[in-house]
């Protein structure tokens, strides 16, 4: 019995990396990411102290992914539009909620993976994801301009502001992004407006340093 148990363990321990079946792997999910809040991100420090109490509750978000896979589900070309809402500015650590529209051309199974998957990336800047339904969701980069809209739901365009003024003064800029995403930079929102009401009022704004875009590799 002890010979045959040694044999095994030797077996065992002899086996080639190609006869043990490796762990499942996700590729890395790359895209872009834009958003426009209610509230201007870069402004001077009275500007932003008054909307601080006033305003700055709510955001519209959208992602584009152009790669990679999560929970074992392909995220590429698949767009997505969310709507944050809380009875606080952004910037404070309260209670949120979230609806996210995922583009109609998504599987089922991507819908779900995108949901994770931002769940676990996002989670804390999203709160609580009350809703999770598929629409038509048209995201467009050129250059670094932006233009987003999801029938009946939320549209966004923004653009870069003049000359980089978010990195030459970046002490202006007030917040981060609801998302994770590299090089963060701060956009001149066009127009931004949310239109649904399942997290909240709808509203409509425009001509303010209220965006911020990016890319993201997670």
């Amino acid at each position: 019995m002890k010979t045959l148990l040694c044999c095994a363990l030797g077996l065992l321990i002899s086996a080639s990396p190609s006869t043990i079946s490796p762990a499942s792997s996700t590729a890395p999910v790359k895209g872009d990411y834009v958003e426009a809040r209610t509230a201007s991100v870069f402004a001077g420090a009275c500007h932003y102290n008054g909307e601080l109490v006033t305003t700055g509750q709510e955001a519209v978000a959208a992602w584009s992914f152009a790669s990679g896979s999560w929970d074992g589900v392909s995220l590429t070309g698949v767009r997505a539009v969310a709507a944050v809402a809380s009875d606080a500015n952004l910037g404070q650590e309260k209670a949120r909620k979230t609806e996210l529209v995922v583009d109609s051309s998504a599987s089922n199974a991507q819908v779900k993976a995108v949901a994770s998957l931002l769940k676990q990336k996002c989670g804390q800047s999203l709160g609580e994801i009350v809703s999770v339904r598929k629409g038509t969701v048209a995201f467009t980069r050129v250059a670094n301009e932006y233009r987003v809209s999801a029938d009946g739901f939320a549209a966004m365009s923004v653009r870069p502001m003049p000359n980089g003024e978010c990195c030459a003064q970046p002490n202006l800029v007030w917040y981060t992004p609801l998302s994770p995403i590299e090089h963060r930079k701060v956009g001149f929102t066009q127009t931004a407006a949310y239109t649904a009401g399942t997290v909240g009022d709808g509203w409509e704004r425009a001509g303010e340093n209220s965006a911020f875009y990016g890319s993201f590799s997670w």
